[in-house]
Order: C-alpha cells, then structure tokens, then sequence
C-alpha cells in the first residue's frame, strides 16, 4: 500500500510524515511483525530508540519489506549513557548497524539529563556530514530548549514530548514555532489512561463523524499541525489510526477538547527528581 500521509516541512527543508508508527514497549520478539504490518498499512515513518532495544527487529522488518530507503523516514533516538561527543558518534553507528541503514531521517536526544550538550555538538558533526538529514530532541521543557538553541549552532528539528487532550502543551508549542522547532508527540493517545477511551465528550465527537475516539484524538494533533506517533500491534488498530484524513473536526470540537487540558504530565513528569535520577540510573545493552 502506498502511503498518503501528509508530511510537514522540518527547519532544514527535510520532509516528515505528520503521522507514523512508533515501537515503544512492544517487545523486540514482536517488534518485527509489528513493523512489517505497520509498512503494508502504509505508514512510512518509523520511530524507535536505542533504550527501546527493539532496533533490529525494526530493521528486519525494514528489509523483509522491500520499501525503497527513500521512501522510509527512520528516527531512533541517543540514550543518556552514551552522551558526550566520542560515545555517542559510537553509539549512532550502533543503531546504524542494528537498523541496517546507512543514514538515519532523524536521530534524537532521548533525554534533556547528563552531557546533552557534548552529544548535539556530535550530532551536529552527523548532521553536516549528512549520516542523519536532521537532529532533534525528546523530552525538552521550554527552558532547557531555549538554552540549548541559544547555545548552539544547529536548531533542533523536532522535539518529541509526552502531548495527548490530557497534556496539550500549548505554550511548548508556541515556543517551539517560533524557533522552528517541529512538535511531536509521544503518547498521543494517553497511554488509554485517565479514562481515556470513555471520555464523555471524546465519545460525543466521535459518534458525529463516526469514527473511534483514538481517531478524533488523532485528528485533533494533526490538526495542531504535531506529528504524531500511535503505536499498536493489531493490524486493524494500525489501519485505524491511520486513517484520519478524510475529515476535519470543527473549531468548536477543537475547543471542546482543548478545555480537557489538565497542564500536567499524566504518563511521566520530568520536574520530579526521583523520576530524573531514575533515569540517570539506567543503562542499555546498546
């Protein structure tokens, strides 16, 4: 199936699916068939992380499929072990090998803790020497985007963070816009928690265009002009999410799931220093 998912145009002029496939928590003995299903659906854009350990099985999928490198855009993301300009050089060839390319779309800061700052100068040497068409970050507050465009040469691409109808990150956005930063979204659906699915007024919205509540979450990001990266292992879900394209919600069902907006994380809160610490404790097999 050719894909016929709109693409946005990052700050470099590269282009990106505003809707793909992500891998996160799905184990790397599914990853593969996810992958190759999630491809027939149609999507194009791929995203994993080294921490996810999920990457080979992503590039398996990748050359089961057939689909021209070209035609894929493939993002994996920098664990914080190896940061710092000489790891994480290493630590892109690592994922470059597991995946089975020879260039990344997109390669991304997983998190703003430890030298963030030695691994986007090395990133930037990837970048200029065209191993990865654009650099981003993931996880990035406003402050910590602010400084680390003020302090660097390259702006970042992307910034990938928690946003859902719970987590809306309106003022992220704008800033972010007017830098030209391209807002992604991880968890787009809430990770179905906070009631997620029963939503009294998702529900509503859905049944006046009869589609599924993940579909008028869905729209309501890529109406937001966010790139958004639903993840599944059931074929028929992957072809749902997928198909978000053929309408438009209304200013006023935009504004009824805007009021849903709590301001606060509901999956991972990255002010919390116990949450912080914890992840500067963790370590991959990368």
């Amino acid at each position: 199936m050719t894909s016929t998912v709109p693409q946005v145009s990052l700050n470099n002029g590269v282009q990106m699916p505003i809707l793909g496939f992500g891998v996160f928590q799905i184990p790397e003995d599914r990853t593969q068939h996810a992958v190759e299903a999630a491809l027939e659906a149609g999507y194009r854009l791929l995203d994993t992380a080294a921490a996810y350990e999920n990457e080979r099985a992503v590039g398996r999928a990748i050359a089961a499929s057939g689909i021209p490198r070209d035609e894929l855009f493939i993002t994996t993301k920098l664990w914080i072990q190896d940061y710092g300009r000489d790891s994480a050089e290493r630590a892109f060839d690592r994922s470059l090998d597991r995946l089975g390319v020879d260039h990344l779309d997109l390669y991304l800061i997983h998190q703003p803790f430890g030298d963030y700052y030695g691994a986007w100068r090395a990133m930037e040497e990837l970048n200029r020497a065209g191993r990865t068409r654009a650099i981003g970050v993931s996880n990035f507050y406003p402050d910590r985007l602010a400084d680390l465009i003020t302090h660097n040469e390259i702006v970042p691409a992307v910034n990938q963070i928690e946003t859902h109808v719970f987590f809306q990150r309106a003022d992220d956005q704008q800033l972010m816009r007017e830098n030209g930063v391209q807002h992604e979204s991880w968890g787009p659906l809430a990770e179905g928690g906070q009631g997620f699915f029963d939503n009294p007024v998702l529900v509503d919205i859905a049944r006046a265009h009869d589609k599924s509540v993940a579909q008028i979450a869905l729209r309501w990001l890529v109406q937001r002009e966010i790139v958004v990266i639903p993840k599944s292992v059931r074929p028929e879900r992957m072809a749902e999410n997928l198909d978000v394209f053929d309408f438009q919600l209304t200013a006023d069902e935009m504004a009824r799931i805007a009021g849903l907006d709590t301001g606060r994380s509901h999956i991972f809160d990255h002010h919390d220093p116990e949450n912080v610490a914890g992840l500067g404790g963790v370590r991959f097999d990368t």
